[in-house]
Order: C-alpha cells, then structure tokens, then sequence
C-alpha cells in the first residue's frame, strides 16, 4: 500500500509539475492544459508502475547460479486478472468522460455552421472564461461585444488572411489582444490544418467545407501557424505566422493596411 501511494504521488507531481507545453497565448489553452495534466499524470502512474514492476520481476525472479531450464509455470490468478481488468476500464471510463467535459466547456457541442457561428462563438468564449474562474461581466470587458472576422484561404503550399474590414489580404495573421477572433476557413485544393500550438488550437481545412474557428489571444507576441495535415511535397515548408498586438498597435496596422485607405494616399 506504501508503494501504491508513493506511486500516486509521484505521478500526480510529474504530471502537476514538469511542463511540457509551448506558452500559453489564448483563453483557450487554460482548459487543454487542464486536460493535458491529469493524462499526463496517468500515463505517469502507468509507466513508472509498469517500469517498477519490470524492475522488480528482473531481480526477483532471475536465473540463480546452477539453475537451469524455464521457470515454475504460473497461471489462472483470477483475481489478479478481474484487476488487471478492472483498473484500465476505470482509467478508461473517467479520460473518456473527463474529455467530453473538457470537449463541451470548450463548446464543441455547439453549432458550428455559418449562420450562428457568431452567438455560438458568444457562448463558447463564456464557457471557456466560466471554466477559468471568470465572470460574465469580466468576459464582456475582456472580449467586447465584436468578433473580428478573418476569412481563411489554405492552399498548397500557404495560408492567406482576408480582413472584410479594410479589405485586406495578407499571408500574416494580424490580431488585437483580448478580442475574440472569429476565422471562416476554406481550403483550395486538399485537406490542410490550421495549428497553433501555443494557442491550443488546431482544426482541419476541407475542401468545399467551410470551417469556423473562434479563439480569443490573450499574449502579445508572435507565434507560428503550422499546417499540421500531410498536403503535399512541401508540406513542412507550409507555415506563416500570428501576430498578436495592443489594440493601439492592431488598429494602426489594420488602418495603414486597408484598402480605402491605401486609395486615399
């Protein structure tokens, strides 16, 4: 029983304690991460379990000196069968309904298609920022009231960004801290995926089916868009890059970027 617990611990504090995640940079990696550590903490407890059993089977259970031929044949343990039965059914049971709750508070039981993506992007970001401690009137003051709107184009061998406000076209994705961004994903030709690993987003791009992806960043810096579905012979050379900015420096950028104002100069 002193070994079973000071198995537990060690997992729990692998798992709760070493970090093996890229940065956080949106409101949605909080509940990935989330999910991330208490697999992490499991398969830990298998595997230094597994390793210590193994350890121990070697030394207890080696040749001797002067030994020789196979060992005592040992068979039908049923009750170390029911648990060798019992313990991955649980284990099993708890990751698939731990996962469906982690799947649902990120809103992915909403609907998804074109003509309520907007409310739907509404009661996603209120699930993700409910499932952090935050209320509806931080969420209101952190998100506004106004998802930007991106029309992604993927083809082989990039990814393009079109801003209907300005009219912009640009294969860099420029965003405003803070704000959720609400991205309408098509591909061109074959299958493709848009992954950001420090945003924990990553959400395939099909042809002749629009895609709707909503984050919100909350970390300014720049961080790499990877295409992160096999796509063809330069696949690995497909990437770009997601800027996120103080809404000061977005609206510079989206001001001196636009169309309309482009003509005026």
């Amino acid at each position: 029983m002193l070994a079973v617990a000071c198995l537990i611990a060690g997992g729990l504090w692998i798992g709760l304690h070493v970090n093996l995640l890229p940065d956080s940079a949106s409101v949605n990696a909080p509940i990935y991460d989330e999910l991330f550590k208490v697999l992490f903490s499991i398969g830990a407890i298998l595997f230094l379990g597994m390793l210590g059993l193994v350890i121990y089977s070697l030394i207890r259970f080696r040749r001797r000196d002067g030994e020789t031929g196979e060992g005592i044949a040992l068979e039908g343990n049923l009750p170390l069968e029911i648990l060798w039965t019992a313990i991955p059914a649980v284990v099993v049971l708890f990751v698939g309904l731990y996962s469906y709750d982690i799947y649902e508070r990120m809103g992915g039981m909403e609907n998804m298609n074109q003509s309520s993506h907007d409310h739907s992007s509404m009661k996603t970001e209120q699930r993700i920022w409910g499932g952090i401690g935050a209320s509806t009137s931080q969420l209101d003051s952190q998100r506004g009231l106004n998802p930007l709107p991106v029309e992604v184009t993927a083809m082989q061998f990039a990814f393009l960004f079109h801003y209907p406000q300005g009219d912009i076209l640009t294969g860099e994705l420029h965003v405003p801290i803070g704000r959720p961004v609400s991205m309408k994903m098509e591909s061109n030709d074959v299958i493709h995926a848009f992954w950001v690993p420090e945003f924990r987003l990553k959400q395939d791009v099909i042809p002749g089916q629009p895609t709707i992806l909503n984050f919100t960043p909350n970390k300014v810096g720049k961080y790499p868009i990877i295409c992160a579905e096999l796509c063809g012979p330069y696949h690995g050379g497909m990437r770009s890059t997601v800027v996120v900015e103080e809404p000061d420096a977005f609206d510079s950028w989206l001001s001196k970027n636009s169309k309309q104002t482009a003509s005026e100069t």
